[in-house]
């Protein structure tokens, strides 16, 4: 009973993370900016760093306020470029914002303290440390963010579904604004427990192997949810059993979830 309370916290955050990173998941593949999560991951956590660079204590207010702040910045720029320059490919810019925040971080890791063990930890997170007070926060801000999305389902599926149409009216400009904040939202939330792997694989894994069987975007949203939940229950049961670390011991068995999805859809086809 002990063992079970224990991870009782990790795996209803693990749950948590799987339903909506799965679900923002299949709407990065439809809009094929697969790479967009981890380099706003990458954001969120460089601006962590420069927050503990100035003084403020990584996991407080401010330090989530202002890794909010930079990744709001860099997804509203991001949205609002790929209409005035149209000419740009979004992974190109994808590529420039992920490579100058990881190589500012590199250049801060010495000159925050810890700097070495909090890189470890934006990599490879703390779901095995995860609060209920962290849960309860998530719960109420995915909450919040299912609801916006549950209003403008059709009008986000639309969006991501013509994302390079370039003669979006001002009404859909700013609901894309919004699909990107509250992704934004999202991400800071899930990269501070998860780590940038988990998050990663979250939204990539379950998509990618839901798309491989049906093109209905409900059928999607459930198929990427149980694989994510699969895939959860099985690496927090192996990381128990073997202690191994949690985030990287899920993100081997989404991947290995694919990679089997993958080839049994390949075996049917020959």
């Amino acid at each position: 009973m002990d063992t079970v309370y224990f991870l009782a916290a990790p795996i209803t955050a693990s749950l948590l993370l799987a339903a909506i990173l799965s679900y923002f998941g299949n709407h990065i593949l439809t809009r094929g900016i697969i790479f967009i999560d981890i380099a706003v991951a990458q954001v969120a956590a460089l601006g962590t760093m420069l927050g503990i660079l100035i003084g403020v204590q990584d996991g407080t207010l401010l330090s989530t306020v202002i890794s909010l702040a930079f990744t709001l910045v860099i997804l509203s720029l991001f949205s609002l470029a790929k209409f005035q320059h149209t000419e740009l490919s979004r992974e190109v810019i994808i590529g420039v914002i992920y490579c100058v925040a990881l190589a500012t971080a590199m250049l801060l890791v010495d000159a925050v303290q810890g700097g070495a063990n909090f890189v470890q930890k934006t990599l490879t997170g703390s779901l095995l440390w995860v609060s209920w007070n962290d849960i309860v926060q998530m719960l109420l801000l995915f909450s919040l963010v299912i609801c916006i999305h549950a209003f403008f389902r059709k009008q986000f599926i639309a969006l991501s579904e013509n994302s390079e149409q370039t003669t979006f009216s001002s009404y859909n400009r700013r609901l894309d604004l919004l699909f990107y904040v509250t992704f934004g939202f999202v991400i800071v939330q899930a990269v501070k427990i998860g780590g940038i792997f988990l998050v990663f694989m979250y939204l990539i894994a379950p998509a990618t192997l839901a798309q491989l069987y049906t093109d209905s975007w409900n059928k999607r949203f459930v198929i990427s949810f149980v694989t994510a939940m699969i895939g959860s229950l099985a690496g927090i049961y192996i990381s128990y059993q073997y202690n191994f670390p949690n985030g990287p011991t899920i993100v081997c068995a989404l991947g290995a979830l694919l990679i089997m999805s993958i080839l049994a859809q390949q075996k049917r086809l020959v």
